[in-house]
């Protein structure tokens, strides 16, 4: 039951913990006593390194550890034509814990002609050898979830989410010509929508989470619609993941027959390293035997190695729904989604993807 194609029977979300060279030169720039050439020379080496521990840590897809970006969505985004980045003045609250200042708001018609991050991929590439350079963007849903809109741009929502499907689909497309085969969406609006006390939330700021349901799914069936064959389009569906904290709870029985049975996905990254996630019964949803489900059963929150003989059992359960076949593992989200980083060592980070091979290897190989 080897895996020769994206995603791999072990995998990893996206991002690592940023190394002491990487958090010094970002703080060098920002004090302006390095310049942008010598603050991208610096991440190229450690970009390379860490390429390099991926690969002895036998992950067959390797990321650039989202080294280049302070957050996992909002540097994308912003550099999105009609998308700008500002300080909010305070930032997301997640337990007891806040980020720092930022957001994004419309400015101007939604488009995709240029964008930084292409430059990022490329390198990637070219340094990923016979291993998959994975890409990772945050899903369209997030420009609206998080996005400030401007009802004088786009008074009317279909044609702003028609302009962000379309936005995307060239995205997909710059990314695919530059080398890519194997793209990752992340998306925080579905766990959201997964939660009793978020979808309050949602609705006392004036939004039908239904609605959303249906708009999101929509737009990123048409983002990803006519994708190139050999292209292989992943979801993680994050609940949040800052400083080893989170925001939502809930299983995915509210959004899983929208995920699983109605929308144009190769595979699904999900959370399931806690009783924050439920059971896999939403799982039934599942038809399509092309459909691989990522169990995120490896926590990226701590560095304690989970007992293997646990997870075994864990996925056996999951089997019970979805066949072992379209399994695979990974740990449950990114150890670094913003460059602050979870609270766990380097080390402990590459033991658990190391952990994650060994289990993926006795279980399917």
């Amino acid at each position: 039951m080897k895996h020769t194609t994206a995603p791999f029977r072990a995998d990893h979300v996206g991002s690592l913990l940023r190394t002491a060279a990487i958090k010094q030169a970002r703080q060098d720039r920002s004090n302006g006593t390095i310049t942008a050439d010598e603050l991208r020379s610096i991440e190229d080496e450690e970009i390379l390194r860490i390429v390099e521990a991926q690969k002895e840590a036998g992950m067959k897809a390797v990321t650039d550890g989202e080294f280049r970006r302070a957050w996992w969505h909002f540097d994308f985004l912003e550099n999105l034509d009609g998308v700008t980045g500002y300080e909010k003045g305070s930032g997301i609250q997640f337990n007891q814990v806040q980020t720092k200042s930022r957001s994004i708001k419309v400015t101007g018609k939604l488009d995709f002609t240029d964008h930084p991050m292409l430059e990022d991929y490329r390198y990637l590439h070219k340094i990923a050898g016979s291993h998959t350079a994975k890409m990772t963007i945050p899903s369209p849903s997030m420009l609206h979830f998080r996005g400030e809109m401007n009802k004088d741009i786009y008074p009317d929502e279909e044609e702003f989410f028609s302009d962000l499907a379309k936005a995307y689909k060239k995205a997909i497309q710059a990314f695919y010509d530059a080398g890519c085969r194997y793209l990752q969406m992340d998306d925080t609006a579905w766990a959201y929508l997964c939660s009793e006390e978020q979808r309050k939330e949602i609705q006392a700021r004036g939004a039908d989470p239904e609605k959303l349901k249906q708009w999101y799914a929509k737009t990123i069936n048409e983002a990803v619609a006519d994708r190139p064959d050999d292209l292989k389009i992943t979801m993680h569906i994050c609940r949040g993941n800052f400083c080893s904290t989170w925001i939502s709870s809930g299983g995915y029985e509210p959004v899983a027959e929208t995920l699983f049975g109605g929308m144009n996905i190769d595979a699904f990254f999900l959370e399931y390293d806690n009783d924050r996630s439920g059971g896999f019964e939403p799982l039934r949803f599942v038809k399509r035997p092309d459909l691989k489900i990522v169990l995120g059963l490896i926590t990226s929150n701590s560095g304690e190695l989970e007992d293997a003989g646990a997870i075994k059992k864990r996925i056996e359960e999951a089997s019970k729904y979805v066949p072992l076949s379209q399994l695979c593992l990974s740990p449950q989200c990114g150890f670094a989604s913003t460059e602050e980083g979870n609270l766990l060592s380097e080390e402990e980070q590459w033991a658990k993807l190391r952990h994650a091979v060994k289990i993926a290897e006795d279980v399917w190989e």
